[in-house]
């Protein structure tokens, strides 16, 4: 069945056709019938190269030998019980080892689940209610957070969700990024109130917006002055820029960490990890609730084993490090030799386009590019074969499975990409 039928089908049973908003390409979205290393193949036959990676879950890329291997020597021995295994301690064990300041962890399933507990936890430790969030860091879809978020709400114009009550968000400060001075007013103006900020260290659901030297050390000094936790969201970042996640490369200390994508190789995972005096808070130790069925599940415990295994064994993160810099570099040749003035960001496998005059730093900054011209130039990479995260206020990965030819092939299309993008603005 053809991409357009099953979408035309799909609008009858799913909302809106799909199961998450970004996922919603006009005019229809192409449907995938397998994944191969750096490769998506729809219902119609294409080819993509993929920069989007299942939004950075699949840092081997798809179908992955090891991570394979994993699952079905799994799945063969029984794959959900509602009791602790043995690859759980070794998944912990593992973490702890590696991430700075994490004596212990749990594990949830989703990003949404490991921010909305790290959330509670603060809270509980603090002993108290409010916290603080960057406008359009992304932190799952939960109450508290679903303010002022990036990717989802920003490319279809709700920054905010209907169904969220006043009496929860009015617990939620919110606050621009890499402004410290911003940070010291919301602390001053709800003295002894803030249980913790929580924020990404590179903005990930805002295009990839990197913090300014030192932004995340002094933020957490001046947390640290007001009795406050700092919340890494590293759910992005995590077992990508280094070992120890973003606190490793950017040498800041978090006091709660949350990771997700990257350690569950491709299956739903998210994790909550902090010293021991906090973790211990949680249930059946303290009184912070949590909970959950699937927590630790045995599938995704053995894929993200083998995942972190092989990242470590076999230096996956100098490999994709080095092929973002290719791309990057491409990238900004390419814009200046179009003499474009666009924006190239990225840290580590991570890289976007801003389609603005100015550096972006934040999200009035991220906002201020040309988001519609965005998309045009994402329709006529899909028409050649190159599939990136479908808004601009996403980021783009690389994977272990991207080769030096392959991005010299993509940047060839985003040359001619943003060539006929320019071209239809300029006609307009």
């Amino acid at each position: 069945m053809s991409n357009e039928s099953l979408f035309s089908k799909s609008k009858k049973v799913l909302v809106g056709g799909v199961n998450s908003p970004v996922r919603a390409i006009s005019p229809y979205p192409f449907f995938v019938s397998k994944g191969e290393g750096a490769r998506l193949y729809d219902e119609d036959g294409n080819a993509y190269i993929d920069y989007c990676q299942a939004f950075g879950a699949l840092i081997l890329g798809h179908n992955h030998p090891s991570v394979r291997q994993a699952v079905r020597e799994r799945i063969d021995n029984g794959w959900c019980f509602g009791t602790p295994t043995e690859a759980e301690l070794e998944f912990g064990e593992f973490i702890t080892q590696r991430v700075p300041n994490v004596d212990k962890i749990r594990c949830v399933n989703t990003g949404t689940e490991a921010t909305m507990t790290a959330i509670r936890l603060a809270r509980g430790f603090a002993g108290r209610d409010k916290i603080i969030k960057i406008e359009g860091a992304f932190h799952g879809a939960h109450d508290s957070v679903l303010v002022k978020t990036g990717s989802g709400g920003l490319t279809h114009s709700v920054p905010n969700s209907e169904g969220v009550p006043a009496d929860v968000t009015k617990n939620t400060v919110l606050i621009p990024y890499n402004d410290t001075e911003a940070l010291e007013q919301a602390l001053s103006e709800n003295k002894g109130e803030i249980a913790a900020l929580i924020t990404e260290p590179v903005i990930g659901n805002a295009g990839c917006i990197l913090p300014k030297e030192g932004y995340l050390q002094e933020a957490k000094r001046i947390l640290a002055e007001h009795g406050s936790l700092l919340i890494l969201d590293e759910v992005i970042t995590g077992f990508r820029l280094a070992p120890g996640g973003a606190q490793e490369y950017y040498g800041v200390d978090a006091d709660i960490v949350t990771m997700g994508k990257v350690i569950g190789g491709g299956f739903p995972i998210g994790m909550v990890g902090a010293r021991v005096e906090i973790m211990d808070e949680l249930t059946p130790l303290g009184p912070v609730y949590n909970a959950g069925t699937f927590n630790g599940h045995p599938v995704s415990i053995a894929a993200g084993l083998a995942t972190l295994k092989t990242i470590e064994e076999e230096g996956i993160l100098d490999k994709v490090a080095q092929t973002g810099r290719r791309m990057r570099k491409g990238l900004v040749d390419i814009v200046d030799d179009l003499g474009l003035g666009y924006q190239v960001q990225g840290v580590g496998p991570m890289f976007q386009v801003f389609f603005n005059g100015s550096p972006v730093w934040d999200l009035t900054g991220a906002k201020a590019s040309d988001a519609a011209g965005f998309l045009k130039y994402c329709a006529i990479l899909r028409d050649n074969g190159v599939h990136l995260p479908p808004s601009q206020f996403e980021c783009c990965f690389v994977s272990s499975a991207h080769e030096n030819e392959m991005i010299d092939f993509s940047l060839e299309r985003f040359e001619e990409a943003m060539g006929v993008a320019r071209g239809e603005e300029n006609a307009g």
